[in-house]
């Protein structure tokens, strides 16, 4: 999935290029690059699909090599996780009634690809003949309040059945999670097999799956295009979790064995990148910082960036644009641009 704008890295993503296509760690290649490239090591790469919005269906081919443009799902509107995980189901039922499929972001940092495989492995073995929606959750290890929550049934099984997903947290309560012990990120790295992900789309949104089961027979053909363009921008806008996960009882987690993050903001990004003896993150920038400790600066071409008395910001410039905000307030910044 490379649909999302991530405003919350705003100046640096932007609608017109969005973070998945930027190499926002300086790992010399891009997020949608690096997830592409990890898939591959399990997947063929002729059956991986990537769902995107229309816009953004040239930038895929320019960074992910060999991709052909059936490969390609193409949104014409955007409409969440939940309307596009249900179109690429039904396109790949007809080219395989018996796949088993991951859901994966495009702009996740996992730094043991070898332990991912391992985990996504194990998924598919278990989802291969089971009526089961699986997730990988991500074993806590700080009270994040970003994170929404998965809570599990404490058993001594490696795939646990789920209890409730809960929304973001305050911080209070996400250190009673913790302490609890059964609860994991929630990853949004979603396994299962085609029958199974369809028998729930049907059973919880049966308008959803109706209205694009009139186009089944076109799918994969030449008039698919015609058919999504109509059809796809009237589809409920809802996520995957508020439209069949949270809704069904036959859900199971594994927790994971690979360190994760969903790098959904500049504090996250702060988190996997090396620091220096204050504890600042400098990006691309010829930075004189005094005084000064815990901030991300994050600057282009090179330009001199001067900071004195300042301690946990965000100091982002990008062209015409420059945020300084609070690292503390950073998931306001996506209402900020949203009134922007």
């Amino acid at each position: 999935m490379a649909g999302g704008i991530g405003s919350r890295f705003w100046p640096l993503s932007t609608s017109e290029l969005p973070k998945q296509f930027h190499d926002i760690l300086g790992a010399g290649e891009t997020l949608i690059q690096a997830t592409y490239r990890r898939l591959k090591k399990i997947i063929p790469s002729e059956n991986i699909f990537i769902l995107t919005n229309a816009q953004y269906g040239g930038l895929v081919k320019q960074q992910l090599d060999g991709v052909k443009d059936h490969q390609l799902l193409l949104e014409p509107a955007m409409r969440n996780t939940a309307p596009c995980i249900l179109y690429a189901s039904m396109k790949i039922k007809k080219m395989d009634p018996n796949a088993v499929l991951v859901v994966a972001p495009s702009d996740h940092w996992i730094e043991d690809e070898a332990k991912f495989l391992g985990d996504l492995q194990q998924c598919f073995d278990h989802c291969q003949e089971r009526d089961v929606l699986m997730t990988l959750g991500i074993k806590p290890t700080f009270p994040n309040t970003g994170f929404g929550y998965i809570q599990y049934k404490k058993s001594d099984e490696p795939i646990k059945k789920v209890d409730q997903f809960r929304e973001k947290p305050d911080y209070d309560t996400a250190k009673s999670f913790l302490a609890e012990g059964n609860y994991l990120w929630n990853a949004g790295i979603f396994i299962w097999n085609v029958q199974s992900v369809l028998r729930a789309f049907i059973k919880f949104q049966p308008q959803m799956y109706e209205q694009l089961e009139k186009g089944l027979e076109v799918l994969n053909t030449e008039k698919e295009k015609q058919f999504i363009d109509q059809t796809y921008p009237s589809l409920d806008k809802i996520s995957i979790d508020y439209a069949i996960m949270e809704r069904s009882d036959n859900i199971y987690v594994l927790p994971a064995n690979f360190d994760w993050n969903d790098l959904g903001t500049w504090g996250s990004l702060y988190q996997e990148l090396d620091k220096d003896q204050q504890q600042n993150v400098i990006v691309g920038a010829h930075a004189k910082l005094e005084n000064s400790h815990g901030n991300i600066i994050h600057s282009a071409d090179k330009k001199i960036v001067v900071v004195r008395d300042l301690d946990d910001y965000i100091i982002i410039d990008r062209d015409d644009k420059l945020l300084i905000y609070p690292k503390s307030k950073e998931q306001e910044v996506k209402n900020v641009i949203d009134k922007l």
